[in-house]
């Protein structure tokens, strides 16, 4: 996908407004971070053009970045809220990690598109942010996504099911009802190549650590 849809956009939009009504800056400020040290996916692109007219349109800042030296714990506490855009590979050094964890323990947001969760699998502590690593994925097809929790501001607007095409990730552990908040689940019937079964997750947010976070398979 070289972009993402409309109602895809209105989904990360409300996720990251739920962030962004919590910072009390008059204008808030998101970090768009999309550092890549494997497969790199050609919708970083146009996903930072996204966002950037996201914030445009809508009253807050993004800065974008691939810098992993700006990953501090003092440059952070500007942001509220750092998306994760298909992100690849080993990004963070252990400096760089731990004051990432600070920022998330001092209230900051987190928002992880996709690849996210092809990202840093020796950092147990980001694997739980996340909710889960990736596995594997077949060829990128159509399927059917069940939204099975419209209470929620980034899906009340979505159908129950929601027919999309995508490179639908298989995790290694899906994450289970009671570690996060599941929005939506993908069926398996609906498509070829599904390894995690009746219980296969790819929309999601937790609390964690002190901070929040919010996940989503969408954005290959």
């Amino acid at each position: 996908m070289k972009q993402l849809k409309p109602a895809l956009a209105l989904t990360v939009l409300i996720a990251l407004s739920l962030f962004l009504t919590a910072k009390k800056a008059a204008t808030p400020r998101v970090l768009v971070f999309s550092a890549t040290k494997g497969f790199r996916h050609a919708s970083i692109g146009p996903g930072k053009l996204l966002m950037l007219k996201l914030g445009r349109e809508n009253g807050f800042i993004v800065d974008t970045t691939e810098n992993s030296a700006l990953i501090t714990e003092e440059n952070l506490k500007q942001y509220a809220a750092v998306v994760f855009l298909n992100t690849t590979g080993d990004v963070l050094d252990a400096r760089q990690q731990a004051d990432f964890e600070r920022y998330i323990q001092a209230g900051g947001g987190f928002v992880g598109i996709h690849a996210a969760a092809d990202c840093e699998y020796t950092w147990p502590w980001y694997g739980k942010l996340v909710g889960g690593y990736f596995k594997s994925h077949p060829a990128t097809q159509p399927a059917k996504v069940n939204v099975v929790d419209k209470s929620h501001p980034s899906t009340r607007h979505l159908p129950d099911v929601w027919e999309r095409t995508d490179e639908w990730y298989n995790f290694q552990v899906p994450p289970t009802d009671s570690e996060v908040k599941i929005l939506a689940k993908l069926d398996e019937t609906s498509y070829k190549g599904g390894e995690n079964g009746d219980h296969h997750p790819i929309v999601w947010y937790r609390a964690y650590d002190g901070g929040r976070a919010f996940y989503s398979g969408f954005g290959h």
